[in-house]
């Protein structure tokens, strides 16, 4: 799928997930991320600070957005929730 990654990545309010949206096929989702998956996939140490995870989320970008795209062919627009079940099967 060619889709294009925003540069818009942020944190939700209480710091659990990443939030981040794909565009492909003319189409744009809002995705997220949780911190868990962050930490289970993605390196981000226990307890990391904002710009440690949102580096843990820039590097693992591709892997990431692999994912949510894979998810979006699925849905129909609605918003992406990506977690450790989503990673624990690749």
């Amino acid at each position: 799928m060619d889709s294009t990654f925003a540069a818009d990545v942020s944190l939700s309010a209480d710091g659990k997930l990443v939030l981040f949206f794909i565009s492909a096929h003319n189409q744009s989702v809002q995705c997220s991320i949780s911190r868990e998956a962050l930490e289970q996939h993605f390196w981000l140490p226990a307890g990391a600070n904002d710009a440690r995870t949102l580096k843990a989320f820039a590097d693992g970008r591709q892997r990431i957005t692999a994912a949510a795209e894979r998810r979006m062919l699925k849905s129909s627009g609605a918003p992406i929730a990506l977690n450790t079940a989503e990673f624990a099967r690749q």
